[in-house]
């Protein structure tokens, strides 16, 4: 099959909603909850899910390496990688899908020249998937045939930004004076993204450490629904930062 970025849009969707369909069950059951070199949790759901993913991706587009979340937490990040590469998050939000909390979802985006050109966000828990196409963002729910998702104009007096749930309230205040939002909605994983790209909300301003794979799908989504995602400064956002550990540096994602 074509790795073509026009149509491997919704292949990555089935991917990520197979992924999602064998993680589900486990969600709010009493799994182990172990510690990565960097202290952030890992579950067998998250190991199970990628296994799946790569398994698939390798499958169909055998000449596309991989890198995934939970492989370079055990084996470490690749000293140099091509133009072109998938990054795979299996349970992104994995904090959340301890608490049981439903905002935790399972990504798949493709890189290309330092940029997502590509990609899908499985919502297991809500059963919402968003993802790529020709035609810009789509949206399917429920198994329901695929809606268009376009971001909204910045609302005057309305406009909603995504922040996490950990954020303290001085540092939402200094973020909101920044860049001028007028109300907060808290929750975790790239569905923040996935958010504004659908129209219901406006900014995500990340001052904090994300890793490539963490939104790479996810900003593919965004862009393609007419959003953005710049550093602060407004330069591009790159990927494929291998002499980085593929780690990320500040970033706004924003909608019209």
């Amino acid at each position: 099959m074509s790795a073509d970025p026009d149509n491997i849009g919704a292949v990555l969707a089935d991917i990520v909603e197979e992924a999602g369909r064998l993680i589900l069950p486990l969600w709010r059951t009493a799994l182990t909850v172990d510690a990565k070199a960097d202290n952030s949790p890992v579950t067998e759901a998250d190991r199970q899910g990628e296994i799946l993913i790569t398994q698939r991706l390798k499958e169909r587009f055998p000449d596309i390496p991989v890198i995934g979340e939970e492989h370079a937490a055990e084996y470490g990040t690749p000293d140099q990688i091509g133009p072109r590469f998938f990054l795979v998050d299996p349970v992104d939000g994995t904090k959340a899908f301890v608490r049981g909390d439903p905002s935790w979802t399972v990504n798949i985006g493709l890189i290309q020249d330092r940029h997502p050109v590509a990609g899908a966000v499985c919502s297991p828990a809500s059963g919402e998937t968003w993802y790529t196409s020709d035609s810009g963002a789509l949206k399917r729910t429920g198994g329901q045939p695929a809606q268009a998702c376009r971001v909204r104009p910045w609302p005057q007096g309305q406009s909603v930004a995504l922040i996490s749930h950990t954020m303290k309230e001085e540092t939402t205040r200094k973020l909101a004076e920044e860049y001028g939002f007028d109300t907060t909605l808290a929750m975790d994983s790239s569905v923040k993204l996935c958010r504004i790209a659908e129209g219901t909300a406006d900014i995500y301003p990340r001052h904090g450490p994300t890793s490539e794979w963490d939104i790479a799908a996810a900003q593919a989504v965004l862009e393609a629904a007419g959003g953005t995602v710049r550093t602060p400064d407004g330069t591009p956002f790159l990927y494929g930062k291998a002499d980085e550990q593929f780690k990320n540096g500040w970033f706004v994602a924003r909608g019209g």
